[in-house]
């Protein structure tokens, strides 16, 4: 089989029907994968797939010997009312996840605001699942353990072929032991424990609710620098460092016998309060994406 131009997006083996195939290396049922969802090929399904494998090069050490993969998609991390409403219309950036559909489970990817891979990543077994539907715009996973979860804004362009991919699905088959959404190590891609900021087979170190508590209350936008992200810092760092000042010249005025001095100290007090609560709250929610310490990680290819 003669080898694609360098260059090209993708790189197909073009076989018979039903045979495995791969892009860029990855094990995929190209009949599902290049299909809409009345199983027709279409050559702008092949495109836009074949231009999402770019983002998800890193999962090869992550799948099983007979693992296939059916589809890629984009969409949105779950997220809490109290983060839509402290945060705004930019939470939808901050959210953003690649969605990885195979035949044994979904990859959960939480993304930077551009889709690359941030060294976080979750399995969903569909074994641990009880439901599994598309409602409006919206992945909705009901689990055996009777937990619920909300992945938001599920791209328009493959919404119709998950539902019809979800059709054929089973949820039969032997549960974790937490029969729900998992985080993988990046390194060692086994499972890691839930609040454990540790993994228990190579080690790796994770960042923690303790430190980003202690860095949100001690640096003006401590939290989000911690949790790597950097603009929200830099805007957060800007609003304590004004409101700080505020408290200070507050605070010199009421020493100086100034009539309203008390009364503003307390208030921009309070409001700086608020403020570094809300980094702390922010801060403990990027936590629970299990982001390492160590900012480049090299996986450890063991068979599986």
């Amino acid at each position: 089989m003669g080898k694609k131009e360098e260059g090209e997006m993708s790189e197909i083996l073009k076989n018979q029907k039903g045979v495995e195939q791969n892009v860029l290396g990855l094990p995929v049922d190209r009949d599902i994968l290049f299909s809409n969802h009345k199983d027709i090929y279409k050559q702008g399904a092949e495109k836009r797939q074949t231009k999402l494998f770019q983002k998800i090069s890193f999962l090869k050490p992550f799948l099983k010997e007979d693992e296939r993969i059916f589809l890629v998609t984009t969409g949105c991390s779950p997220m809490s009312i109290m983060e839509q409403f402290s945060t705004g219309w930019i939470v939808f950036y901050l959210k953003r996840s690649l969605f990885v559909f195979t035949n044994k489970r979904i990859f959960h990817i939480p993304t930077r605001f551009n889709y690359s891979f941030r060294n976080s990543i979750a399995q969903i077994l569909y074994a641990d699942c009880q439901t599994i539907e598309m409602k409006g715009r919206s992945l909705v996973v009901k689990y055996k353990n009777g937990k619920k979860e909300k992945f938001y804004y599920i791209a328009g362009k493959e919404r119709k072929k998950i539902k019809a991919l979800l059709k054929t699905i089973s949820v039969e088959g032997v549960q974790s032991k937490t029969s729900g959404r998992i985080h993988l190590c990046p390194r060692c891609t086994k499972e890691l424990i839930k609040d454990e900021y540790t993994c228990p087979n190579c080690r790796l170190d994770f960042k923690n609710k303790a430190e980003a508590k202690k860095t949100s209350i001690v640096y003006p936008g401590g939290g989000y620098f911690y949790t790597g992200h950097p603009w929200l810092g830099v805007g957060d760092a800007i609003t304590e460092t004004i409101l700080l000042l505020f408290v200070i010249l507050s605070f010199v005025d009421t020493l100086q016998g100034g009539k309203d001095g008390f009364i503003s100290f307390v208030l921009f007090s309070i409001i700086l309060a608020l403020e570094k609560v809300i980094t702390v709250y922010h801060s403990n929610h990027f936590i629970k994406e299990y982001i390492p310490k160590e900012k480049e990680i090299k996986p450890i290819i063991a068979s599986q």
